[in-house]
């Protein structure tokens, strides 16, 4: 680890870790901290992996803050599966976190390496994706507090309407965001098995979705109130990736009635919606975001860094989240679901914070030079640096993160 004091925070998939994590916390408080960042690894990060990617993003945090500043570092471990989606020998990384699944994975493996081009073939494979994800045809997602959501088009609709949809998504892109980009994959109905294989990563998303939420409400949220309780001066600024920046997010419902821990609250490439903080949705103002009014658990500032390179977010992310509407047809319309331009269904890391009134859009290089605002939200446009959506080990963030933290020299 390139800083210290560093330590681990671990959950499993419910929310639980170990015990002791919050009083080690609060115990480097007693050592003179004054502050403490802490980062969540979004999806596809294996624990080594996350450690590596702490490692290197903190390096540079010790030589931006002010004098007087005593910081701490902590890192978030959540399973969250490594899953690159390239070779189809990957697939087989699904077991180390859904290992009572693994009939299932080996059987999509086996779908997904032989391509058989039938409607047969396709038929199984949705039937194994709703297996996968606990769904239903008649029924939502077992468990979590976010089941009332709708059931995802994608998991119930026709698989080979899905699959072909995701095809020629992919194919204008190039490349998916696992950059498959094969050459002469197959006519015909053998061709969509390339689209098969992002519906299977969006089937994780799903489960990735539901799993980081339960850990930041009911896993980190309550420990950070736990912290505060024993170590009421020390200010956390929360930093997440993904859909790390999701878990942090989720944090905040989390802390208990008075907890105010939180001095700051920074989203690298959030994977989630750029609606999450609005009062009201724009095309549907008897509606809110899932996360309205979580800001004010934030004593300072709000950050959304975004960057218009990140294809996962920009074309992949917005398909999904289309296929994951409340509409009441059974089956959308092909050409309803390739409209992935439309704003409803766009994330916070790919055009930061949307909706709500007051919010600062500032470039990198103004951040940069004139600093982060006080307090409120604030979307930093990182198009500059972050080239995809990994692309987050850059000491321009890090002084964002430092900067938002009212730490900064």
């Amino acid at each position: 680890m390139s800083v210290e004091p560093y330590r681990e925070i671990t959950f499993d998939k419910e929310g639980d870790g170990p015990a002791g994590q919050s009083a080690a916390l609060a115990a480097l408080a007693r050592q003179g901290l004054t502050d403490l960042v802490v980062f969540a690894h979004g999806w596809n990060n294996s624990p080594s992996g996350a450690t590596r990617l702490y490692s290197d993003f903190f390096e540079p945090f010790p030589g931006l803050f002010a004098p007087g500043v005593e910081a701490g570092y902590a890192g978030v471990i959540w399973p969250s599966m490594m899953f690159t989606g390239e070779p189809v020998s990957d697939y087989r990384a699904l077991v180390t976190v859904l290992p009572e699944k693994e009939p299932v994975i080996d059987r999509l493996t086996e779908l997904l390496a032989t391509a058989p081009p039938d409607e047969a073939a396709f038929a199984e494979f949705g039937s194994l994706l709703r297996d996968l994800t606990d769904v239903s045809f008649g029924g939502g997602p077992e468990g979590f507090s976010e089941a009332a959501e709708p059931v995802p088009e994608f998991l119930v609709a026709d698989p080979v309407d899905v699959c072909a949809v995701f095809t020629e998504a992919l194919e204008p892109a190039g490349a998916g965001p696992g950059g498959y980009g094969e050459e002469g994959f197959g006519e015909g109905l053998k061709r969509y098995w390339k689209g098969a294989r992002e519906v299977l990563r969006q089937a994780t998303y799903y489960i990735m979705k539901k799993r980081s939420g339960q850990v930041g409400e009911f896993g980190l949220g309550p420990l950070l109130g736990e912290v505060a309780r024993a170590a009421p001066r020390l200010r956390v600024h929360l930093v997440g990736h993904s859909m790390g920046a999701r878990l942090v997010a989720c944090a905040l419902k989390g802390l208990p009635p008075g907890a105010r821990p939180v001095a700051s609250l920074t989203l690298l490439q959030g994977a989630f919606s750029h609606y999450a903080f609005a009062a009201q949705l724009p095309h549907d103002t008897r509606r809110s975001g899932a996360l309205r009014d979580m800001q004010q658990r934030v004593r300072g500032p709000v950050v959304a860094c975004y960057s218009r390179h990140d294809t996962a977010l920009g074309v992949m992310y917005p398909l999904a989240s289309r296929l994951a509407n409340d509409d009441s047809e059974a089956v959308v319309p092909r050409a309803r679901l390739l409209g992935v331009d439309d704003p409803r269904w766009g994330a916070i890391g790919h055009d930061g914070v949307q909706a709500v009134p007051g919010t600062v859009v500032r470039p990198l290089a103004a951040v940069l030079r004139e600093g982060v605002p006080a307090s409120g939200f604030v979307s930093v446009d990182a198009s500059e640096v972050v080239g995809g959506h990994s692309d987050i080990r850059r000491p321009e963030l890090a002084r964002v993160v430092v900067s938002a933290a009212r730490t900064g020299r």
